[in-house]
């Protein structure tokens, strides 16, 4: 990219011109190694620093980022110097973006910034246990360990939200058919009947009717009824975005009769597994507690953990203050209470999310099961009872003509 910089020498001397440089913060470092003080810099092409392109959001690829992680964590077990792994590694990143910060993280460690400080200057393209793991392990001079623990601990967290995603494939294919069919039958078919019974002139069935009568509400306001959907969605988009109210939509999905348990499950799988993993990097528990709360996707189960955090600090055990929220599953507050006891939390932490990770598969396989059937039926019945209502009348046209 190239940016238009206002530059002051240490003599005083202001200097403008156009430099091409990666990023913002990779050419203010070069000016600040050079003994150049920034006055203005900015995108080339903007005006006052306002820039006329339209705004970009740069992301990391999971999936690179893991294998940079990994294969950091073996470099340096091996015994590389860090700043030499980064180099070494950054060269090899296909994705511009993360190129882009590997070498300002570059940057920053060969001038002794900590590799935590470094990808802390990128904080919103990273999780944040990730950063703790980081802290962690430059603190307990086992970087490589905590590296290795957290790709594990990702994996392990993304391999259950891949099974529980594709166990509600299927549900979500039968439903979504369903409605389809349903809509070609009420907007397509369902004219044809009405017309050919118009020219008979006879009295219909209530079924026949209430179904002719839809048809021609969703065709004459079709266009208002999208509208008011789309309204809807906006309106309830916007309502969940104000504070407080994804946690409040959370709590209400905690006590839906199937999924409600299972959404419990998994938040209370991510707190444990997050825990462990940073406890094992030396973190503090105050501190892993914090973090783990904004790891967990329930924002209802977030919050609690909040409070969690708040009596832990104040000199109440964990095991104790999680029993008092009555929101996480008791079998999790007792394996606590004993981690806690025997000097073994973060094992037992591990065994928490291991056992919840077997529960949540066993049981999402069990709903697959049952809704299966079930939305066959339905949908057979729904189906079924849209023909019979427009068939009807043609079966009491026959039965008359035969007399």
């Amino acid at each position: 990219m190239e940016f238009r910089c206002r530059l002051a020498s240490p003599n005083g001397e202001i200097v403008e011109g156009v430099y091409v440089a990666d990023n913002e913060l990779r050419l203010r470092h070069e000016f600040e190694e050079k003994g150049l003080y920034v006055l203005a810099l900015h995108p080339k092409g903007s005006i006052a620093g306002l820039s006329f392109r339209l705004p970009q959001r740069h992301s990391v690829p999971t999936r690179e980022f893991l294998v940079f992680n990994q294969e950091l964590a073996t470099l340096l077990k091996a015994g590389m110097p860090l700043v030499q792994s980064l180099d070494l590694l950054r060269r090899r990143v296909e994705s511009p973006a993360f190129r882009s910060v590997l070498d300002d993280v570059h940057e920053r460690v060969r001038s002794g910034t900590s590799l935590s400080d470094a990808f802390g200057a990128h904080a919103d393209l990273f999780p944040r246990v990730y950063m703790a793991s980081l802290l962690a392990g430059e603190r307990s001079g086992s970087l490589d360990a905590v590296l290795r623990r957290y790709v594990e601990y990702t994996k392990i967290i993304a391999t259950v939200k891949r099974k529980t995603i594709s166990a509600l494939v299927y549900p979500v294919i039968l439903v979504t058919l369903a409605l389809v069919l349903v809509a070609i039958i009420v907007l397509k078919v369902v004219p044809a009947f009405s017309d050919f019974y118009d020219s008979f002139g006879a009295q219909l069935p209530f079924a026949t009717r209430l179904i002719l009568r839809v048809s021609n509400i969703l065709r004459e306001q079709f266009v208002f009824i999208l509208l008011a959907l789309v309204a809807a969605v906006v309106a309830f988009v916007v309502w969940v975005k104000r504070p407080g109210q994804q946690a409040r939509l959370d709590h209400l999905l905690l006590k839906l009769p199937v999924l409600g348990p299972i959404a419990a499950k998994f938040g209370t799988s991510q707190m444990a597994r997050t825990l462990a993993t940073l406890l094992s990097g030396g973190l503090p528990l105050v501190n892993a507690l914090d973090i783990a709360s904004q790891s967990i996707g329930n924002q209802f189960l977030a919050s609690q953990l909040d409070i969690v955090s708040t009596r832990v600090r104040e000199g109440e055990s964990f095991a104790a203050a999680l029993e008092a929220r009555r929101v996480f599953p008791d079998v999790a507050v007792k394996m606590a209470e004993v981690g806690e006891s025997t000097g073994a939390l973060q094992d037992m932490l591990n065994t928490v999310a291991d056992f919840y990770d077997e529960e949540i598969s066993t049981n999402m396989e069990r709903f697959v099961t049952l809704v299966e059937p079930v939305l066959l039926v339905f949908m057979g019945i729904v189906i079924a009872g849209l023909l019979l209502a427009l068939y009807m009348p043609l079966f009491q046209l026959s039965s008359v003509l035969g007399q």
